[in-house]
């Protein structure tokens, strides 16, 4: 089974190609994108609450930079109400928190 923070890395990765595909259009992701993707991975793996950490939004230690904290909103603003058709079994399982 896969620790929690791998769990989100994966979602974070599926939602920011989400985007790319469907709403920039594209085939292949963006560099700008390729580097929020690592970007929000980086700052999974140096999150201090591990295993236990909650939600991002729900969170009391704002890690990202301003500007990815904009950016990574944007992706998850649209992303988040589409995962339900894409990957239904991610959005529920982010939801429920598992």
């Amino acid at each position: 089974m896969k620790s929690r923070i791998e769990r989100e890395k994966q979602t974070v990765r599926l939602m920011v190609e989400l985007y790319c595909r469907h709403k920039l259009k594209t085939r292949e992701m963006p560099e700008e994108y390729r580097q929020l993707t690592d970007y929000a991975c980086r700052r999974l793996d140096r999150c201090p609450f591990g295993e236990q950490k909650k939600d991002c939004q729900h969170c009391p230690i704002h890690c990202y930079a301003p500007a990815r904290r904009e950016q990574i909103r944007q992706v998850m603003r649209w992303t988040g109400p589409r995962m339900l058709v894409y990957a239904p079994l991610k959005a529920i399982r982010h939801l429920l928190g598992r």
